[in-house]
């Protein structure tokens, strides 16, 4: 399996509602370290799984959505809490309709499992992993 991975990173607010999250139900900020794998048995016509560049564009573009921003305002998490793996697995959701819709290039059309993992600090990170 070949496998190409791009990194970037978010600032974000939110909340967490519940009494399992004691502290993070108030309002605080979180900086996460964001990283895409991408996987392709094989490679695409160019030989490489996909465009860097247009790999970590379209991550940059996702992002740029959520980047700076009150999580607890956007319609996107109006129904669910904006913890780690639910971020990391929106985040994926975006990349996968990018793949899907030709955006990332025609190499990125052989991928077919893709990783989203969000690093909270340097002992605490997330991911949501699938086939697509």
């Amino acid at each position: 399996m070949f496998a190409l991975e791009v990194r970037d990173h978010i600032m974000i607010a939110h909340s967490l509602r519940g009494e399992a999250f004691g502290p993070a139900q108030n309002l605080h900020g979180a900086t996460f370290i964001v990283d895409a794998a991408f996987f392709a048995p094989k490679l695409g016509p160019n030989a490489i799984v996909l465009d860097i560049g247009l790999a970590a564009d379209g991550l940059k573009a996702i992002l740029a959505n959520l980047n700076y921003k009150n999580l607890d305002e956007l319609p996107e998490f109006s129904d669910r809490r904006s913890t780690t793996e639910v971020l990391a697995k929106h985040i994926f959701d975006k990349l996968a309709e990018a793949i899907e819709a030709g955006t990332l290039g025609e190499d990125a059309a052989g991928v077919t499992r893709l990783k989203v993992a969000l690093e909270e600090s340097h002992v605490a990170r997330a991911w949501y992993e699938a086939d697509l």
